[in-house]
């Protein structure tokens, strides 16, 4: 098998892991196991809890000690069998616990991953540019093909979801033994102090006003982002207790239905060029957000029949929801921050999307939903959603007033970055003379 065809497996087992129960373990929470909102809340905050520190520590081990594709199927073979474990949880906080150890190991096999794609790629001559991305989609394939899987197995609420992640995990760890060789860097990356490491250095860009601004609406949009992936699924299956919806296609394939936002991304992923080039940074991540309030406004009013459209509408726009704000703000990083610190700043970005986001809006969505949106057992889904859109839409117009940033659609953003580094330089130069 070559390197490419090897290197899309591994995407594709990647993302399968995570797709076999990410979208349904609301259903086998609340339609089996029946625990509260606000325990569910801190489940998917172990993904924030792990992403705030465990995929520096693993990508330092990496660095200096250990083959990347060695510990890659280690914690792959760790990470599934505490999700297998998960079956023998008897109360919300084993589950909790059992969830948090999976996802300690779990996490940092995404930007392991990479590194070993990366690694592959430039060592054997390939421009990693042009092959990356092809091989990337296929964990998007993965993840779609789970999801399938689980439903159409009939396991959206069983214990089964967490046994076909654990499998795919232990045959991930096998086949990693495969990989191309990816040894410790005895270069540069061995010769960084703990604090470059851990990107604790783009702290600094805090001091900036507008580099603030943006890594502080980050963290605020982070938190919407989980959230129809930890809900939207047991929106749609408690239709089911409405007798007119029951037997409806949404209710029986209600993940089949969910994983159209997943396909919506790809799609979308191909257009951010063309957005990024006519409207500029920060109008494409206002769009994304006020891309949230539209996916969330539509499944409020959506239902599997009359308002079937509104569902996979909702669904359609996750892909520009997602990837728009995703990558047009790795971008803006990318072009914004100096090129010493760069590799920190992108660390600083996701920590504070999937870190410190993701918990924050994990708990205190959990609590809102217990508190104000569950009557007798019963969620009032047309309120959460809005609810949820009534946020969405107050941080995207925060952010259309506070935050600036000119485009100039005549200039490429790589430009922009060298001509800022160069303006940097010129203003060092100065300050010495």
């Amino acid at each position: 098998m070559g390197i490419k065809n090897r290197l899309t497996l591994m995407s594709f087992l990647q993302f399968f892991v995570w797709g076999a129960w990410l979208i349904t373990i609301g259903n086998y929470w609340f339609a089996t196991k029946q625990w509260s909102g606000s325990e569910f809340g801190a489940i998917f905050s172990t993904m924030g809890i792990s992403s705030i520190f465990m995929p520096a520590l693993i990508g330092i081990i990496a660095d200096r000690w250990i083959n990347a594709e060695k510990l890659y199927g280690a914690i792959h073979l760790l990470s599934g069998g505490f999700i297998f474990c998960l079956t023998l949880a008897g109360n919300p906080e084993h589950f909790f616990i059992i969830m948090l150890l999976a996802m300690f190991f779990y996490m940092p096999t995404i930007a392991l991953s990479n590194s070993i794609a990366y690694n592959a790629l430039k060592s054997n001559g390939y421009d990693v540019i042009k092959s990356f991305p092809p091989i990337r989609v296929w964990g998007t394939v993965g993840f779609i093909v789970a999801m399938w899987v689980t439903n159409l197995s009939g396991n959206k609420a069983t214990e089964f979801q967490f046994y076909i992640s654990a499998t795919a995990s232990v045959i991930l760890f096998l086949f990693s033994f495969t990989l191309p060789k990816c040894p410790p860097q005895k270069g540069s990356a061995a010769g960084k102090s703990w604090v470059e490491s851990f990107g604790l250095n783009a702290f600094k860009l805090f001091a900036n006003y507008k580099m603030a601004l943006f890594f502080i609406f980050s963290m605020f949009l982070g938190a919407a982002l989980q959230l129809t992936n930890a809900y939207g699924d047991t929106f749609l299956d408690d239709f089911k207790n409405i007798p007119e919806y029951a037997d409806s296609f949404v209710v029986k394939y209600s993940t089949i239905i969910m994983s159209i936002s997943q396909i919506s991304e790809t799609l979308f992923i191909l257009a951010i060029p063309f957005f990024l080039k006519r409207f500029g940074i920060k109008n494409v991540m206002l769009i994304s957000m006020l891309a949230w309030v539209l996916r969330f406004g539509l499944f409020a009013f959506g239902d599997p029949q009359e308002g079937l459209w509104m569902i996979i509408l909702s669904c359609i726009v996750y892909g520009m929801a997602f990837d728009f704000f995703n990558i047009s703000g790795s971008l803006f990083v990318e072009t914004t921050t100096d090129a010493k610190i760069r590799s920190s700043a992108q660390g600083l970005f996701m920590m504070m999307t999937n870190g410190f986001g993701a918990v924050m809006g994990s708990l205190s969505s959990g609590i809102i939903i217990d508190k104000y949106f569950t009557h007798n057992g019963i969620k009032d889904w047309n309120g959460i959603w809005l609810i949820f859109a009534i946020y969405a839409l107050t941080v995207a117009i925060l952010f259309a007033f506070f935050f600036k940033h000119k485009h100039n659609p005549n200039v490429s953003e790589q430009s922009n970055s060298t001509n800022m580094e160069s303006e940097k330089e010129m203003q060092a130069s100065a300050s010495k003379i």
